[in-house]
Formats: C-alpha cells, structure tokens, sequence
C-alpha cells in the first residue's frame, strides 16, 4: 500500500491520482510507503535538474529518495517530480500512448527510490527488466522496444 501525495503545478493534462496510485504501488516493493509526487513545468523542471544533477533543461522526471537516520522507523520513500511538458512530448517523439509514458516515469521514478540505477551498464539492465515486468503486469508494452518506421 501506499500513500501517495499528488502535487501538481503545471496546467497540461495528466492522468488522475488513482491511476497515479496504481502504478506507483505496481512499483513497491515494501509493504507500505509514502511518497509525494509533484507534476511541474519545464521551467521548473530545468531548475531542479539544474540544482540537483547540473544538467541544463527540463528532465523527464528526477527522484529524491528519503535517508532515514538509523534507528528512526518511517515509511517515507521520497519525492518523485515529474515533468508534464517532458513525459507528452518524449511520448509524441517515441509514437507511444501517454498515458502509457506517464506509467513508465512513475515506474522508473519508483525503482529509483528503492534504490535502484542505471550507471552501470548491468545495474541498468537489472533496472529495465524490472520496468519492462511492473508495465507489463498493468498491460502496458515494454517501453524500451524500438519504434519501427511505417
């Protein structure tokens, strides 16, 4: 189970919290945890990018987990912000149903929080694969496949 906080500063269409909810906890792998996840605008987006990783421009969604002090019981996994503007037009770019990128962000947002990353070539495909599973149990396509030119 878990407790989702949906923030959402940004006017562009995006799914509901239940679906939010959905995919997110297709993603936990703990029993119960809190997370607060923020939708936000591209120039947001590029600021924290910016701040937290010194990349320049808007990002797709960028995790911050939560250290708990040792000997503290919380079930607090972290922030996710995801940006709007960056999930419909990479969606557009790749020919996928946004919706189904949305779930892929908040997946991938997800598994970064639990720890999980992709700077090293095997992490990476230990990473995927968990991925390509989550989506595909909620019946969306492995989102790594390539698009085939018509």
């Amino acid at each position: 189970m878990i407790d989702l906080t949906l923030q959402q500063a940004s006017s562009s269409e995006v799914p509901d919290a239940s679906a939010f909810r959905v995919w997110a906890e297709a993603a936990l792998e703990k029993p119960h945890a809190e997370v607060v996840l923020r939708i936000v605008d591209a120039e947001e987006s590029a600021a924290l990018n910016s701040a937290y990783r010194g990349k320049t421009g808007p990002t797709n969604v960028l995790s911050f987990p939560f250290v708990v002090p040792a000997g503290i019981p919380n079930d607090l996994l972290g922030d996710l912000v995801i940006c709007a503007a960056v999930v419909e037009r990479e969606a557009a770019e790749q020919g996928k149903p946004v919706e189904a990128h949305w779930a892929h962000m908040v997946v991938h947002g997800m598994l970064h929080l639990q720890g999980y990353d992709h700077i090293e070539e095997a992490d990476a495909q230990v990473m995927e694969n968990r991925e390509i599973a989550i989506l595909q149990s909620l019946g969306i396509e492995n989102p790594y496949l390539e698009i085939q030119p018509e």
